[in-house]
């Protein structure tokens, strides 16, 4: 990847300032809200159980900063073993998989809550392209030149094509927005983006 041949001459990676905003910006949001979060999760967490009994929480595997997997975090919002039979989907508009609990919680993005704990982790950033499953990363890559390129820097739970799309939104036009952060990112640019998807979150995301 280009960053370790960047750091190798000496070279500063562009996302070098992200840890420490990450880490400013997390312990200030749990001093700040904390009560919240802890309802938020005590009640999100029954609801999706009292729904169908199944798991509250759904791991699946990601590829992070130079293509290194790791476990992201989600609340379920997907019936039980959705992909049994189509394997690895992208999302669409109207998902008959996802059920009555998990349609408001997207709309919100409450069921990306728990990839706090990514963060906490630093597999993940605030701010930064959504991460994608291996699986659809090497299908895109079919059909979508460059598509790796998205994986320059630690991917996050907001950015630019979440702010200025939707679920629903092509790989395509997802990675011509990833690409336009990655050039311009800096800790401005992250603050606004993490303002914008808060608003993004009050008023519901579109699909």
């Amino acid at each position: 990847m280009s960053d370790r041949v960047g750091n190798s001459a000496g070279y500063m990676p562009r996302d070098s300032y992200q840890r420490f905003f990450d880490l400013v910006i997390l312990t200030l949001g749990h001093v700040a809200f904390l009560p919240i979060l802890v309802i938020l999760w005590i009640v999100v967490s029954a609801s999706i159980w009292i729904g169908d009994r199944g798991p509250v929480l759904y791991s699946q595997t990601r590829l992070g900063k130079g293509g290194r997997p790791f476990k992201m975090l989600k609340f379920r919002t997907m019936k039980v073993n959705a992909e049994a039979d189509t394997g690895a989907i992208w999302a669409k508009q109207n998902d008959e998989r996802i059920t009555g609990i998990g349609r408001l919680l997207r709309r919100y993005r409450i069921d990306e809550m728990p990839q706090v704990l990514n963060m906490w982790k630093g597999d993940m950033s605030l701010v930064g392209p959504r991460p994608e499953r291996p699986e659809l990363v090497a299908e895109f890559e079919k059909t979508i030149p460059g598509f790796r390129k998205r994986l320059r820097v630690r991917p996050g739970f907001a950015g630019l094509a979440q702010v200025r799309g939707r679920y629903s939104t092509r790989p395509r036009d997802k990675l011509r927005y990833d690409n336009l952060y990655i050039e311009r990112m800096n800790p401005f640019l992250d603050l606004k983006l993490c303002l914008a998807s808060f608003w993004t979150v009050i008023r519901g995301f579109p699909h």
